[in-house]
């Protein structure tokens, strides 16, 4: 098992013994990445464009619609800082085709306030000093609504498990919780 591993990673690398996979004529003879017409309202605004097949929500919302509070983090769906709603669910933005979601509602954290006022949730993180760097914010704040709309705010415990997808690398989690906790108790 660990050979089959070293050789597809060597094969991953770049072919074996420093030997690229395909020859110069093969890779231009490749065919171009298919790429397919979506339409999505994302915030409240209708988006309709082409992309590639291959492109993720996260790379759409930053790339393409100059919407770049959802950060991209480890880009493997491990740390959550690319988390927003689509049609109300949180996903990991990152892992999320954007072909699949045709017709989808998104909501990025560019969109959870309304105009110069800040979403309860917002303020809550601000009240609480729920954040240090700032970076896992956007996602923090993404998965907390989402957490409070699925009603998983019963306990701290609760909180946690349920947020347990979101990574800080500054250690804030007891203001996070609070922050859910006060927010969900307002509501």
């Amino acid at each position: 098992m660990a050979t089959t591993s070293a050789v597809g990673g060597a094969l991953v690398a770049g072919g074996l013994a420093g030997q690229p996979l395909l020859g110069a004529d093969e890779a231009a003879a490749a065919p171009a990445a298919l790429s397919s017409r979506v339409t999505l309202t994302v915030n409240g605004r209708r988006h309709t464009m082409t992309v590639d097949n291959r492109t993720s929500l996260l790379d759409l919302l930053r790339e393409h619609l100059d919407l770049t509070g959802s950060k991209k983090g480890c880009n493997t769906g491990a740390c959550g800082a690319c988390t927003v709603l689509v049609d109300g669910q949180r996903v990991n933005s990152c892992l999320t085709l954007a072909v699949r979601l045709d017709g989808a509602e998104v909501t990025t954290i560019e969109g959870l306030g309304n105009g110069n006022q800040l979403h309860p949730l917002q303020q809550a993180f601000i009240d609480e000093d729920a954040f240090q760097c700032g970076y896992c914010t956007p996602g923090q704040i993404m998965s907390g609504v989402g957490c409070i709309e699925e009603g998983h705010t019963g306990s701290r415990d609760e909180i946690r498990e349920w947020m347990s997808g979101n990574i800080c690398r500054c250690g804030c989690y007891p203001k996070i919780v609070r922050a859910v906790e006060q927010t969900a108790r307002r509501k």
